[in-house]
């Protein structure tokens, strides 16, 4: 039912997909064996390519699905997979969308520069829009994802849990790469800046819906999203749920122990044991909410698009987002 859903989302941009797949794989070659390995590995499965299909989509609403659209949905996506590759090593994760991590098939030196030699080819293939608009808002992005990932270290030392803090970093280390695809996707497609701005809000409202469903997986035994179960906590990350919950207790046991999970201190048994708090404290029910009331927001702007299979498409990918599985 999902892969019937996700082909609907992308009937519009059937072609254009195809299209972006050879500029992608092409782009990720190397001589190198070691670079070689390590890139089919990464590239051997696609994915859903959610990043992509929005960008494309929004560049369909802005007009046309151009070359420069396509060279900046490949350049955006390679952003995305060099800095998840950076990720694992700071986390120390061994798993990545449900294989092998770089790190963990190779060592993390090998990882950094695989992660740095995909950087570089992102860039190339956003010079290869000839949009100075699009190469100022990769490096912004660049700088964007790193800044959320030092705040999330930062916030590893912190004694306070809040949802503002939350917020603000998960809407630079997920939210801004959705903004920017539909952004630039907009903006290369042939829009203006009024509908790119009101298509790049979709998209962030898009990306933290995403990272809240994500958070919510972390905590379901039943769900496998590639990753083992309590794993955020595991690596000393506190999310919108088990946030919820600790704001609304008195029991000042379950903030020492938050403290304990978020120092890394923590044994497995007090991890599982905030992991049952934050369930039993309606932690899960409150991220639910929020990313209905998210929803909400997110449909309004798609009311008035000029084309009307888009904005049908945008409004099933913003569901398929909120709804999936895993």
């Amino acid at each position: 039912m999902r892969l019937i859903m996700l082909e609907k989302i992308q009937q519009p941009i059937a072609d254009d997909l195809s299209r972006y797949k050879g500029v992608f794989r092409s782009a990720l070659q190397a001589n190198n064996p070691l670079l070689s390995a390590a890139l089919n590995h990464l590239t051997r499965r696609l994915g859903k390519m959610m990043r992509p299909t929005l960008l494309l989509l929004c560049a369909r609403e802005g007009g046309a699905v151009t070359d420069e659209a396509l060279h900046a949905a490949a350049g955006l996506e390679m952003l995305h997979t060099a800095s998840l590759v950076h990720d694992d090593v700071v986390d120390e994760s061994n798993m990545r969308r449900g294989q092998r991590s770089v790190n963990a098939l190779f060592d993390n030196k090998a990882a950094v520069l695989v992660g740095d030699f995909i950087t570089s080819k992102a860039l190339s293939e956003v010079a290869m829009t000839h949009s100075l608009e699009a190469v100022d808002r990769m490096a912004w992005l660049g700088q964007t994802l790193a800044d959320g990932e030092l705040l999330q270290l930062n916030n590893t030392q912190s004694t306070i849990f809040s949802e503002q803090d939350y917020y603000e970093v998960i809407s630079k280390k997920t939210a801004a790469l959705f903004s920017t695809c539909a952004f630039l996707g907009a903006r290369l497609g042939g829009a203006g800046p009024e509908r790119a701005a009101s298509l790049e809000r979709f998209g962030h409202i898009v990306g933290l819906c995403f990272q809240l469903r994500d958070d919510i997986f972390d905590f379901d035994e039943n769900i496998d999203a590639g990753k083992p179960k309590g794993n955020d906590m595991h690596e000393g990350k506190l999310t919108l749920p088990v946030i919820y919950a600790l704001n609304t207790t008195t029991d000042a046991r379950y903030y020492r122990l938050a403290i304990r999970v978020r120092t890394r201190e923590a044994s497995k048994l007090e991890v599982q044991e905030l992991v049952d708090f934050t369930i039993a404290g309606g932690g899960l029910e409150y991220a639910e909410s929020e990313m209905q009331r998210l929803r909400t927001e997110a449909l309004d702007l798609l009311t008035g698009l000029r084309d009307g299979a888009v904005a049908e498409a945008l409004g099933m990918y913003l569901d398929y987002v909120v709804k999936r599985e895993k």
